[in-house]
Parts: structure tokens; C-alpha cells; sequence
């Protein structure tokens, strides 16, 4: 089923509205997410931003359909996802989302050429050879061409974070969800990550939603939401 108001914003591709979440159980139970309502569009970059534990990371492991909703509702591409089966999930994942977290999460012991290549084989849509040559020209694209054949492990903490971005982007995502992608790097690699997310999102009409404690990026982005005790502000 898809929303009315889904159809009406023709350019939100990712969009969940009165999201509810609680974690933990019995005394610990904490509402987490208080009816959270969210739209991501094409071409626009997003900061969502508030002190830690508001909620932010959970919505966006929602978004990312790593979680389920207690509650609500979460549209991608005009499917409903929220409420549907895990192979269901799982394909729409690999074909409209590409993730990109904190910590990088590379096979350290693979070369930044096979990491980035992981999710295409992954999707199976492509043949050996046009996921290698999508995977250089990704590698090019975020500085590392060079580097390709170099095993993760021998990549500085900047390079592996751009390996991660350039994995994110492996099967043409139509929406990046970034979880403090700059939060271990120094200022010139942030600045690096954060103008390159940016460029994709305007150069492809990619929608990313960034989860940053950094005031500086925030600022910079198209929108930007605040949340407070599981809500937006």
C-alpha cells in the first residue's frame, strides 16, 4: 500500500511517517523513536543532528531497513517496506541503499578493488568484468586509483573511509545513508568525505541523509533536522 502523501512528493524516494520505536525490556524499556516523520528527495543532502542518544542512529537503521518499526510506516522507491518480509527487504537494500558508517567495516585483508566490488556480486547484475571495471572507476572517483590493488589494511584511516564511500555507491544507490561518516577522520579527510557526498548527491541525483555531531557540516547541507527524546524539533 502507498501513501497519499508518499504519491503527492514525487521527489522523496525514502520516506517512512509516524515511526515508533522501543528498545530494551521491562524496566529498561525506552521509547526511542516517538512518531517520527521523514522524507528523503533526490539530489538534496540531509543532516540529522541532536545529542546522543535523541534517536538519531536508530532512525536511520530504520530507514536503512536494518530494523523494523514498532509502529508506522517506511516507503522506498513507492514500496512499503516497513512491515514486509525480509527477502523483500533484503533486495530492496542491495538495489536503492548504500551505507556508510563511522567505522568503515572493510575486509581489511581484502584490496580496496574487491571491497568495493563485494556488493555488486552481492546484487549479481553485472558480469566479472563490469563490476571490476565499475569498482576502478569508483576507486578513481574518490582519489584512490592507485591504490586498487592495495589491501585495505595498508590503506590510511582517510583512504579506507573513502574505499567505504565508493563501496556504498557500488550499485547505483538511489539513496546514501551516512552514520557519522566523518566522525574518526581529521579535518582535511572530513572535508574530503563531506565534499564528496555532496558532489554525488547533486551529480546523480542521489538522496543522502548524514546522521554528524559536527555543527560545521550540518550547516552546509541542504536541510537539516533536529531531534530531541525521539523526536524532530
Amino acid at each position: 500500500m502507498t501513501s497519499p502523501t508518499a504519491l503527492a512528493d514525487r521527489s522523496a524516494v525514502l520516506r517512512c511517517e509516524n515511526l515508533h520505536r522501543h528498545l530494551g525490556a521491562s524496566e529498561a524499556r525506552a521509547h526511542v523513536l516517538r512518531g517520527v516523520s521523514f522524507a528523503a528527495r533526490r539530489g538534496e543532502v540531509c543532516a540529522i543532528v541532536g545529542p546522543s542518544g535523541c534517536g538519531k542512529s536508530t532512525l536511520l537503521y530504520q530507514l536503512g531497513l536494518l530494523d523494523r518499526p514498532d509502529g508506522g510506516e517506511i516507503w522506498l522507491d513507492g514500496a512499503a517496506l516497513g512491515g514486509a518480509d525480509d527477502e523483500a527487504r533484503t533486495a530492496a537494500r542491495g538495489r536503492h541503499l548504500g551505507f556508510v558508517f563511522q567505522f568503515h567495516y572493510l575486509l581489511l585483508e581484502f584490496s580496496a578493488l574487491e571491497n568495493v566490488m563485494l556488493p555488486m556480486r552481492k546484487l549479481g547484475r553485472l558480469t566479472p568484468a563490469a563490476m571490476e571495471a565499475r569498482a576502478r572507476e569508483l576507486l578513481a572517483a574518490v582519489g584512490l586509483a592507485d591504490k586498487a590493488a592495495r589491501p585495505a589494511a595498508h590503506l590510511s584511516g582517510g583512504e579506507q573511509q573513502r574505499v567505504a564511500v565508493a563501496r556504498a555507491l557500488a550499485n547505483e544507490p538511489a539513496v546514501i545513508l551516512a552514520d557519522e561518516p566523518t566522525g574518526n577522520l581529521d579535518a582535511a579527510n572530513s572535508e574530503a568525505v563531506f565534499a564528496l557526498l555532496c558532489r554525488l548527491a547533486r551529480e546523480h541525483r542521489q538522496a543522502v541523509v548524514m546522521v554528524t555531531h559536527n555543527p560545521e557540516l550540518a550547516a552546509r547541507c541542504d536541510v537539516t533536522r533536529p531531534m530531541r527524546d525521539g523526536r524532530f524539533v
